[in-house]
């Protein structure tokens, strides 16, 4: 069976869940919210940004650094984390801007997904546009690049995400918002000294042996049989490979949610598997994709820097 995307003519987000609307409660579990226990639209309503990433602390660092850019009042480093009482993600506010820890790989983002989508609905939020920010293994470009991802595909190149959903294998879209990828890469020329690009990004269900390196506790194929499947990604498009993008693809598509993924490459993986540059090198190719998001918010704001 196979699913299409579609986004709302209203601008709210979807879900696709009859269930819901016979629910006396809905609780997001997972983090620690719920319709009967907070007045999401109180809280929530005003949300027109959305950005995700793997890290609590690399989100809770990226919601500080939106208060300064957004030049909100308080100290930057007052963020408080709305899912204080649930330790499996972190979430934090910066005006209209929601920054939310994933935790890493398939299954733990889409279980915050499905919460967050059924937050931005009940909270009746409109028009939100969002963003996965990250880290990946570049393919064939140099390290420190951004990449911004028009079309999520599988280990075998293919632009589907395949959700078992009880017997049944259900196909999913994972094709982003080609307007939403061009308006971020226009953006990125403003940005000095950071190569940015569009391109196919692989998703995997394992760091190891799924993205073909030599060097997990398992691997039980060559060098050369590595190499031969990384360049035949290449040759397909793909130019950077992590674990989240067909699964974030799949849903945000389907509850009508624009979205776009944005990761720095740590490595060229055609050069190796291991990531060797120094923290500090590595944590200022972590600030590249915040740097970038954070110029297209301000320019959906119509903020113009002073400094």
């Amino acid at each position: 069976m196979t699913e299409t995307t579609g986004y709302s003519r209203t601008g709210l987000v979807l879900v696709k869940n009859p269930h819901l609307d016979l629910m006396e409660e809905d609780v997001l579990y997972h983090l620690d919210l719920g319709t009967k226990t907070h007045n999401l639209p109180a809280m929530f309503g005003d949300i027109k940004f959305v950005c995700v990433g793997g890290s609590p602390n690399r989100m809770r660092a990226f919601a500080q650094f939106m208060r300064r850019e957004l030049g909100l009042a308080g100290p930057a480093e007052d963020a408080a984390d709305i899912c204080a009482g649930s330790d499996r993600y972190a979430m934090y506010r910066a005006g209209p801007v929601l920054s939310v820890s994933h935790g890493m790989g398939i299954p733990s983002i889409s279980i915050m997904l499905h919460e967050l989508i059924k937050l931005l609905h009940h909270a009746k939020c409109r028009d939100v546009t969002i963003i996965r920010i990250g880290t990946s293994g570049g393919l064939g470009i140099e390290a420190g690049s951004v990449v911004i991802t028009d079309t999520a595909v599988d280990s075998s190149f293919r632009p589907r995400f395949e959700q078992v959903v009880l017997d049944d294998v259900v196909v999913r879209s994972t094709e982003l918002d080609k307007d939403l990828a061009e308006e971020l890469l226009a953006c990125s020329r403003d940005i000095p000294d950071v190569p940015t690009l569009i391109g196919r990004t692989m998703c995997t269900y394992d760091f190891y042996e799924g993205q073909g390196r030599l060097d997990g506790a398992l691997c039980s194929f060559s060098s050369e049989k590595k190499l031969e499947y990384l360049r035949r990604a290449y040759e397909a498009g793909v130019r950077n490979i992590e674990m989240e993008s067909t699964a974030f693809a799949a849903l945000c598509g389907l509850c009508g949610l624009k979205a776009a993924v944005v990761c720095v490459a740590l490595l060229d993986r055609l050069q190796g598997d291991q990531i060797r540059a120094s923290h500090e090198v590595l944590w200022e190719y972590q600030q590249r994709p915040q740097r970038l998001i954070a110029a297209f918010i301000r320019k959906r704001l119509g903020l113009v820097r002073t400094d």
